[in-house]
């Protein structure tokens, strides 16, 4: 089985910067698009950010500009550096990645999310 794990989360204070990562591990022969999604009590879980193999990413215009998605793929992480960040960017941050298991086809994992709280 493929695991992914959120770390990195925590309380901060409006304007200062937080760090998160994603480590994948199990029966893993090849990720493709690795993702950062994120939701909130009463609404939907939306895309942050996402990044593919060849390391071509995109962000949802509330983060452009203040937060990086990158990866690693001889450690199999994915890290969110989120600066200036903002009250409205609180919730639970989920990793999400498209992964080939040896011999098998792609499947889609989540992690199991890690809070985000922004606040003074």
């Amino acid at each position: 089985q493929v695991q992914l794990v959120e770390s990195g989360g925590g309380l901060v204070q409006p304007g200062r910067s937080l760090r998160l990562s994603c480590t994948a591990s199990g029966r893993i022969f090849r990720i493709y698009t690795m993702s950062w999604f994120r939701q909130v009590p009463g609404k939907r879980r939306e895309l942050v950010a996402r990044i593919l193999r060849d390391g071509e990413s995109d962000y949802s215009d509330f983060v452009k500009g203040r937060f990086t998605i990158s990866r690693d793929d001889a450690a199999n992480t994915m890290s969110l550096q989120m600066n200036s960040l903002k009250p409205e960017d609180t919730g639970i941050y989920y990793c999400n990645g498209d992964i080939q298991r040896p011999g098998l086809g792609v499947d889609n994992f989540w992690g199991q999310g890690t809070q985000v709280t922004v606040s003074s």
